[in-house]
């Protein structure tokens, strides 16, 4: 067999693949076998059949396809393995030359990964948000705890941020038309939460039960409209003293000193996993700033296309309704094509990358490791793990779970050569956070 290499461009080859008949004879036996079976020639049980009576009976033909289709697959990864291409994506093949008795010659066009230069992460300096572990962030969470048992009472007062309303609404647009969709009655709505229609909290501000405030909204559309509201009920929380009676009644602690000691080791934690969480991306960015290269425009075509079709599958693959949906949340089918193009560059950017560091930082796997990053993913996608391992053994997915763990242990390694402080001039050690911890070698004796 001889292969050759042409460089279409940074990020895809053509292979060319020239196979003696003489090297498949392997893949003709085989090809006579299963056309054997498939036939029937009179005089002879399924597959005893001469070969020179099968092809006068099926033609050479079919003979030569079912060569050429046992021997793509073996000679595709024997020249990708010989001219040492890291190869992403399935390749498009064509059969350029078939001369019976002579040669097969075909091509093979496929995306490669490409050159990738990796950055001195130990010239890397990165700065964080630092640790908000204090009283205040304590009294925070404490206060949220507090807001799960609080009552909802009836108030009269002028309404402040925080507390809570009845409202009906009606929507007209800018030529006083009303507006069905935007209109509703009985929406429960806190001041200072999640602002459903743009506006509507400063309007509420300051307003009373029973009064009806009106202002000037941008719509879903992108046009402008009235907005009229309502109030038919307000409503504040009132919180239960911070007590050792309210330690008992929402936690397992008896005194409210031990729910402040549970509480500061959550907040601790929390804020850790943050400032751990914020590390890496940040990291994680200047290497990717650091590091220029093409990307394989058909990868990420499959990802935008692959995000895609999963929406519309939600919607039926009706995309009337998906632009719909986009427009009512005040965006465009183009605005956002455009950001599912991006995620989808920065995605196959971040990956090509993490492959490359991987390669050069050479992590081992442990079987726990795996499991337990099986196990997260699993419980992520609310599955029961035992069920979603055999979905990926039946997918041949695990390897694919298995360089995700390879990936992360990669970077994290990386990361712990990088200076970090925070925003108050202190260092951290990031391998508190990263660091890879060592396997026991040694067991106890008895």
């Amino acid at each position: 067999m001889k292969s050759s290499v042409e460089q279409l461009n940074d990020t895809r080859v053509k292979i060319t693949v020239e196979v003696p008949f003489d090297e498949l004879k392997p893949e003709f036996d085989q090809a006579y076998q299963a056309l054997s079976q498939q036939v029937s020639i009179p005089g002879f049980r399924k597959g005893k059949a001469p070969r020179q009576l099968l092809e006068a009976r099926i033609g050479r033909g079919p003979v030569l396809e079912q060569v050429v289709n046992d021997m793509l697959p073996s000679r595709y990864s024997q020249a990708v393995d010989e001219h040492e291409l890291k190869v992403i994506g399935q390749p498009v093949i064509d059969i350029t030359k078939l001369e019976d008795g002579e040669l097969v010659e075909f091509t093979a066009d496929v995306d490669v990964r490409p050159e990738i230069t990796l950055p001195d992460f130990s010239e890397f300096k990165v700065e964080v948000e630092p640790l908000q572990v204090g009283d205040d962030a304590v009294d925070h969470e404490l206060d949220h705890l507090r807001e799960r048992f609080g009552t909802l009472k009836d108030h009269n007062h002028k309404l402040k941020k925080g507390e809570f309303v009845t409202l009906n609404i009606t929507a007209t647009d800018a030529d006083g038309e009303t507006i069905e969709d935007l209109g509703t009655e009985g929406l429960n709505h806190q001041i200072g939460g999640s602002e459903l229609i743009d506006g509507l909290d400063d309007a509420l501000l300051g307003a009373k039960n029973g009064e009806t405030v009106e202002f000037e909204t941008t719509l879903p559309s992108g046009d402008k409209g009235n907005i009229k509201a309502e109030i038919t009920a307000t409503k504040l929380r009132e919180l239960p003293e911070a007590d050792d009676e309210f330690a008992q009644m929402a936690s397992e602690f008896d005194t409210i000193e031990e729910l402040r000691e549970s509480l500061a080791k959550q907040v601790e934690e929390n804020a850790k996993a943050q400032q751990a969480s914020a590390i890496r991306d940040a990291v994680l960015k200047e290497a990717l700033d650091k590091s220029e290269f093409a990307l394989p425009q058909s990868i990420v075509e499959e990802q935008v296309q692959g995000q895609l079709q999963q929406l519309l599958g939600q919607f039926g693959g009706d995309e009337k309704i998906f632009e719909s949906l986009l427009q009512a949340q005040g965006t465009s089918r183009e605005e956002f094509d455009k950001d599912s193009r991006e995620n989808a560059e920065q995605a196959v950017r971040t990956q090509l990358f993490l492959d490359v560091l991987a390669e050069e930082e050479n992590p081992e796997v442990s079987q726990q490791e795996l499991s337990d990053h099986i196990l997260f993913t699993a419980q992520s996608y609310g599955m029961d793990p035992n069920q979603f391992v055999s979905q990926l053994s039946q997918s041949g997915q695990i390897a694919n779970l298995w360089a995700d763990v390879r990936r992360g242990k990669a970077l994290a390694s990386a990361i712990c050569k990088v200076t970090v402080t925070d925003t108050d001039g202190n260092n951290i050690d990031a391998s508190e956070y990263f660091g890879i911890e060592e396997e026991a070698t040694e067991t106890e004796a008895e």
